[in-house]
């Protein structure tokens, strides 16, 4: 697995101090997968640049993927009315895209000292840094990519919602729930009000988590090959037939999920041999919580490194031949599995 330069983290409780303290600035791009964060984020702009609320005459909304630019002009020439400051927003504009760029570089570079303009982007939408337009609201704007919460972050975050049902909520459950339903705090919302719902006690358990809390597949995924480097055979199988008794699981993206495992096992066995420690795996396996990590490095130790090498070429090879024969994809998938848990590579 080639090492990744390691993603910048946006500091979210600094962008707020920075808002607050500073005001707010003439151009944003708000993007990422964190939408929770970024909707967030957007209100509390709304708020600073509109204290007394949005009106028709100060809060603009124009709504993508097309983008109007006598509309754009409108917005910004319009002064503002009963309030210091217009505050326009752009949701979900096709900025790779968009028709004569050069007319919206323009008008973009010249906003005036009492408006503000935010592009804000859906959770799916990445902008082309290559684009002329993109490449001129990266320099003359803010530019924020809501990327998934830190540890702490997120911990704290689940802790005060939990809170705020009434429950209380032990690290671990935490922990879990984060591990088996995602990261992303809009998943995670409906998953924590169904445990604090059906949770008996004042405290959230290990055990409410587990009995309701979606289990999304990438989770499902490692808990398999966790149980096949616990070499609990049985257990692992049985995982499989779950999902395979799914039928919203296809053969070919949950074979690219366990490829990806594997992949993530071998970085871990490696940092194990080399003692690199579970930095260098979250770095290289772009991986947000440490505990994760942690996890992952505790599976590599049940596999040696010719297992995992054989494993990863497993996968590339099955990979190949679902898309290039008539093989029964989910036999070819559960063959796959079983010759992992063999441990072939070994000599």
């Amino acid at each position: 697995m080639a090492r990744k330069k390691e993603e910048e983290k946006l500091n979210y409780n600094a962008e707020l101090r920075r808002l607050k303290q500073q005001g707010p600035e003439r151009l944003y791009l708000l993007w990422g997968p964190e939408d929770y964060l970024r909707e967030q984020y957007l209100q509390q702009l709304k708020a600073v640049c509109l204290p007394e609320g949005e009106d028709s005459f100060s809060y603009k909304r124009m709504d993508g993927p097309e983008l109007d630019y006598n509309e754009l002009q409108n917005a910004l020439d319009a002064m503002p009315f009963m309030t210091e400051r217009t505050f326009v927003e752009i949701r979900d504009a096709d900025l790779n895209k968009l028709k004569e760029p050069e007319k919206y570089i323009k008008i973009l570079s010249d906003i005036p000292d009492y408006c503000t303009v935010a592009f804000v982007q859906s959770a799916q939408y990445e902008p082309d840094g290559r684009m002329k337009l993109v490449k001129s609201l990266r320099s003359g704007g803010r530019e924020l990519k809501f990327t998934q919460a830190s540890q702490g972050l997120l911990i704290d975050w689940i802790i005060r919602r939990f809170a705020a049902a009434g429950k209380g909520v032990e690290l671990d459950a935490a922990q879990r729930l984060i591990f088996i339903s995602g990261d992303l705090m809009s998943r995670l919302i409906p998953e924590i009000e169904k445990v604090a719902a059906y949770a008996k006690g004042d405290k959230v358990t290990l055990a409410d988590v587990e009995a309701v809390a979606n289990h999304i597949p990438e989770a499902v995924i490692f808990d398999m090959t966790d149980c096949i480097s616990q070499k609990k055979y049985n257990i692992a199988l049985s995982i499989l037939a779950e999902l395979l008794a799914d039928k919203n699981n296809e053969p070919i993206p949950m074979l690219a999920m366990l490829g990806l495992q594997m992949r993530k096992l071998y970085a871990a066995r490696l940092a194990i041999d080399k003692q690199l420690g579970a930095k260098y795996v979250m770095e290289v396996c772009s991986i947000k919580q440490e505990f994760i990590a942690n996890k992952l490095l505790a599976s590599a130790r049940g596999f040696t490194m010719p297992q995992l090498k054989r494993a990863v070429e497993l996968c590339a090879e099955a990979d190949y031949q679902m898309k290039s024969s008539s093989v029964d994809d989910r036999e070819l998938l559960k063959e796959t599995v079983l010759r992992i848990a063999a441990g072939e590579g070994n000599a």
